[in-house]
């Protein structure tokens, strides 16, 4: 709900502005509006006028809404920073050796994300994750864990062919990343035939990456990955560690920032 406090002084301002209320404005000039004395002021207004709630909402309905999302937000952050700090008195570990790093391996923040190529709203986070990257440069860097909810899709296969990638070039790897999220659409209707097409054209050795592929370690890092995430009790994607921070799908940029933020004031 949106806080009483700002709802009236948003209703009594809208009221004056669009002169819905004759004389109030003549009130407000005889008898300052102080916090003490708004709400009998606005009690006694909406007794005498109770069609006036709605006739303010309504002219002022996109106002109203994004207030509404103002306040949703900043409960959704508080619940959030909480839940935070609890998150840094649990340490988790996870398997990352053999995984490409974006960034330097010597950032404040490690970003472990646990995602799906063909997941819709991973695909939204991927975005965020660039993002961050950008702007936080040598603080932050990400590694890719595999999680595809369809073993025999080609969510599956995407992840075997990151990974085999990577064994080659992490560059690479990382270009594959980003090709595979931005045509996730393409992805999903043409399956094998798109990563191939896509690892050629980065210049991937195909003959070494047919053998990869299917190889124990491609299929080891991948298990392990899985292993992982239900050490951790992950029921969907994206789901991401920011250090000790957990991170429940797709969030809004200035969210996912504050855990950043979090991060780095609490890194050693």
């Amino acid at each position: 709900m949106l806080s009483k406090k700002l709802m009236a002084s948003f209703i009594l301002a809208s009221s004056m502005a669009a002169g819905i209320v004759p004389g109030m404005s003549a009130v407000a000039n005889a008898v300052e509006v102080t916090e003490e004395n708004l709400p009998k002021l606005l009690e006694k207004l909406f007794r005498e006028r109770p069609e006036l709630v709605m006739d303010v909402l309504r002219r002022q309905s996109e106002s109203v809404l994004d207030i509404a999302q103002q306040g949703s937000n900043l409960r959704r952050q508080h619940s959030l920073e909480a839940q935070w700090a609890q998150d840094m008195k649990v340490t988790k570990t996870v398997k990352t050796e053999g995984r490409p790093v974006m960034g330097s391996p010597k950032a404040k923040v490690r970003i472990v994300a646990f995602s799906d190529f063909t997941c819709h709203f991973c695909q939204q986070a991927s975005k965020t994750v660039d993002v961050i990257l950008q702007e936080y440069g040598k603080d932050v860097s990400l590694v890719f864990k595999n999680m595809p909810l369809d073993d025999k899709g080609p969510a599956n296969i995407a992840s075997a062919y990151f990974v085999a990638i990577s064994q080659q070039s992490e560059e690479k790897a990382w270009q594959f990343y980003k090709a595979l999220f931005a045509d996730r659409d393409k992805l999903i209707a043409e399956g094998e035939t798109f990563l191939k097409k896509t690892a050629e054209g980065l210049g991937v050795d195909m003959k070494r990456l047919a053998k990869d592929v299917h190889s124990k370690k491609v299929t080891d890092i991948i298990a392990e990955d899985q292993m992982d995430a239900q050490k951790l009790g992950i029921e969907g994607t994206p789901y991401f560690l920011v250090n000790n921070l957990v991170v429940r799908g797709a969030l809004p940029l200035d969210l996912f920032k504050s855990a950043i933020d979090m991060a780095l004031k609490n890194s050693k």
